[in-house]
């Protein structure tokens, strides 16, 4: 009987060997993985419109008024790539970087000031919209993406960087005191039969946080990014056109002094929550409601896009509540309770690291104007971990630039890397794999596509937003993310 022992000790010892190798491999077969296509990085992309530049303003209905310009307004959208020229892929690839972490630093000064007030909200009337094409603008630290409208009466086209980090529109204006270089002729306001600028006591000057008036009464704005980049001049209303469809009495900023990092566009059309945005001001006409797709600039399918008015919401979206921060109205705020790794939450990634606090710091934001996703440290090194683990089978390379996970894809056309999903409140954003494992030479070399940051606020950036179609609907206070939203 005591020889029994033994045996039953070993017994024992084997059985639970065998279920911890089961248990092993249950885990292992249930690890999510998906298809990385292995590409090089992406040439230049060319420049093409579908507006037509050569109708005047005579060609539109001159008794159009606003309640008729509430049809479906859809724009292309162009990566900032596009109006650089005599640039290799690497230079450019390079270059986005250097703006990205231009970018961020803007967006982290901006919201670590907290002398910031949140502007009113409007009654929303139910209306149809509009929509135009979206170009990626990489190129400047005010943003990534931009679009062709045109300005004044007769319209003259130009190229606008959209900013959903920004709320002031604004372009650089004749004469200039200091205009940098842009793709097209500087606005010219005086040829324009409506422009007006706007008087000093005007209620739309007092929308400005610091309002400034010249000796002839004029209301005078400045808008100074947190690169050193500043635009300077006369605050003013005047008509924007959206391929044929006009939008009257715009506030914007008219630039005779615009100096720092500004490339090729004319201006930017700022897209924030603040009172003075785009979305803001033409809210009633388009129900305060607008979407965009940015599609990979490796792609040959639709042009990225944007799209104002009810016809922005997709049906398949999934929505996460937008939320407030009461030191800074610009943002798009959202709650981040988690991401998952090869279908498994990872450990250390928790809603307590992404709150607002008393003091208006932390949170979480989408960006259209940020390339890369910055996650605050503690999130970042959990989820660069729990990544690594998953991917032990790639071979790794060296670090790059501000990417710290990195492998060696030379020779292979595709490979599996573990699924990454973002959960926000009430939405779970599974992000195809290019969202995340991105080229950063043509030798093979890719990175994972996220960094961490000191600063309390994290940034949804642009690169992990590719694909999707993601709704802005401001009357319903909340964001939308549609999978293959740009087909």
């Amino acid at each position: 009987m005591e020889e029994a022992k033994p045996n039953k000790a070993a017994l024992l010892s084997f059985l639970a060997f065998f279920l911890s190798l089961s248990a092993a491999a249950a885990a292992t077969s249930n690890f999510q993985t998906q298809t990385l296509t292995v590409n090089t990085l992406p040439h230049p992309p060319i420049l093409s419109w579908p507006e037509s530049e050569s109708k005047s303003i005579s060609d539109f209905d001159p008794a159009e008024s606003e309640a008729e310009s509430t049809a479906i307004f859809s724009l292309q959208l162009h990566h900032i790539d596009a109006l650089s020229t005599n640039t290799t892929p690497h230079q450019l690839f390079n270059l986005r970087l250097q703006r990205d972490a231009a970018r961020v630093h803007a967006l982290t000064s901006i919201a670590a000031a907290t002398n910031r007030t949140r502007a009113g909200t409007r009654s929303p009337r139910s209306v149809p919209g509009f929509s135009s094409s979206v170009i990626s603008g990489l190129a400047q630290g005010s943003g990534e993406y931009f679009t062709r409208l045109g300005v004044g009466t007769p319209a003259r086209y130009v190229y606008m960087v959209l900013d959903t980090g920004s709320d002031v529109v604004w372009l650089q204006c004749a004469p200039c005191r200091k205009c940098y270089q842009e793709a097209d002729p500087v606005f010219d306001p005086s040829k324009s039969r409506t422009f007006a600028k706007i008087p000093c006591g005007a209620p739309l000057c007092r929308r400005l946080d610091s309002p400034g008036c010249n000796r002839n009464k004029v209301c005078q704005y400045q808008v100074s990014y947190g690169d050193g980049s500043f635009t300077f001049g006369d605050f003013s209303t005047e008509t924007l056109t959206f391929r044929r469809r006009r939008v009257a009495r715009v506030a914007l900023g008219c630039g005779h002094d615009n100096e720092g990092l500004f490339v090729g566009a004319a201006g930017l059309l700022g897209l924030g929550r603040g009172r003075l945005s785009f979305p803001a001001q033409t809210g009633r006409r388009f129900n305060q409601k607008f979407s965009y797709c940015l599609v990979d600039r490796s792609a040959s399918s639709k042009p990225s896009s944007i799209v104002f008015g009810d016809a922005a919401v997709s049906r398949t979206a999934r929505f996460t509540p937008l939320l407030k921060n009461p030191k800074l109205d610009t943002f798009y705020y959202v709650e981040l309770i988690g991401i998952s790794v090869g279908g498994t939450a990872v450990r250390g990634v928790s809603a307590s690291l992404f709150r607002i606090d008393a003091t208006g710091n932390g949170g979480v934001i989408i960006d259209s104007g940020t390339s890369v996703t910055r996650l605050t440290r503690p999130a970042y090194i959990a989820l660069r971990d729990a990544y690594r683990a998953g991917a032990s089978h790639l071979k790794r390379a060296p670090e790059f630039s501000l990417f710290d996970t990195c492998y060696d894809l030379s020779g292979q056309t595709s490979v599996q890397v573990p699924k990454v999903v973002l959960h926000f409140r009430g939405a779970d954003v599974s992000l195809p794999a290019s969202n995340y494992m991105i080229p950063v030479d043509n030798s093979g070399s890719f990175c994972f596509a996220f960094a961490g940051t000191m600063s309390g606020l994290s940034i949804i950036g642009n690169i992990q937003q590719q694909g999707f179609r993601v709704v802005y609907d401001l009357a319903g206070s909340r964001v939308g993310f549609a999978e293959r939203g740009c087909e």
